[in-house]
């Protein structure tokens, strides 16, 4: 079994990643400033150490000893992608680990063109193989587990409404976060996969009212899908930060989640969906379906603390 380590450990990916490796055997070092980053999910032993993702003598030194690195680069980063995964690779390489794993968190482009924030995925992409690590990519296009979120999950379970900024006839393959960590799982030990990229998603290419169905026959309730603007939804997301968002970095997000989302409902591309089929050929996750995924949740109002993005 591996020795990973998991960035981003205390956000919603990084403890599906934590959750799916103990559960594979694996050892964990979790990468986090906070000693209790699981938001009292037990995981039994873990190794949590601290590292300062701007400085590549900080990451080298945490990593150090470990077989792979599973890297997330973080929503509200002072650096892009390009810059957070040229410094990894390095510190990879410098590590000696066999395999770093990075998840997009979001569709890879596999073409030229206005492929708008996503073509930050493909420099990313090239700075990571320009490091020389041995290095997987997954694009995971959106994620079951954003209904959970403190801008989602309140509106769902006390006003019965999913809010979501998806055109009506808009297919996405919803995916959920512990299929996504099967999936680099899996790289950690396929030479074949070493230098490979894939966009992932779920089983199923859902529009919004097959989400808000699932969620009503889950819940017990009726659930309706209430299409708020990209505006309105940018400025939710930013709410769900509270205290801890600065003005400066709401001035540059909110216009930032408004335009993903104008472009991701107005482009003739469809970033949301991918056929799986050649995916699961090459690596063979069972997928759990939204309706399966919505069973495995709480759906009860809980003030309890939950990660609010990343």
């Amino acid at each position: 079994m591996a020795q990973v380590a998991v960035f981003g450990a205390s956000g919603r990916q990084g403890l599906a990643q934590v959750r799916q490796l103990k559960a594979a055997g694996h050892d964990v070092v979790a990468i986090s400033r906070s000693q209790d980053p699981f938001y009292g999910e037990d995981f039994g032993k873990v190794d949590v150490r601290p590292a300062d993702i701007y400085d590549e003598d900080s990451v080298t030194k945490a990593i150090d000893g470990v077989d792979a690195v599973f890297y997330t680069h973080p929503l509200r980063a002072r650096n892009s992608a390009a810059e957070g995964l040229a410094l990894i690779g390095r510190a990879g390489v410098r590590a000696n680990v066999k395999r770093v794993v990075w998840n997009t968190s979001s569709w890879i482009p596999d073409r030229p063109g206005d492929t708008y924030s996503y073509a930050g995925n493909t420099a990313g992409l090239n700075a990571l193989w320009r490091s020389g690590a041995p290095a997987t990519v997954f694009g995971s296009v959106l994620f079951m587990d954003n209904l959970l979120t403190n801008w989602a999950f309140p509106f769902i379970v006390n006003e019965g409404r999913y809010t979501y900024p998806h055109r009506a006839e808009l297919e996405a393959s919803w995916i959920s976060l512990d299929d996504v960590a099967k999936f680099m799982i899996a790289a950690i030990d396929r030479p074949d996969l070493e230098g490979a990229w894939l966009n992932i998603g779920g089983p199923q290419a859902l529009k919004p009212r097959d989400v808000a169905s699932v969620l009503s026959d889950v819940t017990g309730k009726p659930i309706t899908h209430d299409p708020m603007t990209p505006k309105e939804f940018g400025k939710m997301l930013c709410d769900a930060f509270g205290d801890d968002i600065t003005p400066e970095e709401r001035a540059t997000m909110e216009p930032f989640i408004e335009a993903f989302y104008t472009f991701n409902n107005e482009t003739p591309l469809t970033p949301f969906k991918v056929d799986m089929g050649p995916v699961l050929e090459r690596i063979p996750v069972e997928l759990e379906s939204m309706a399966d995924w919505a069973k495995r949740q709480d759906w009860k109002p809980s003030n309890r603390p939950r990660p609010p993005a990343g």
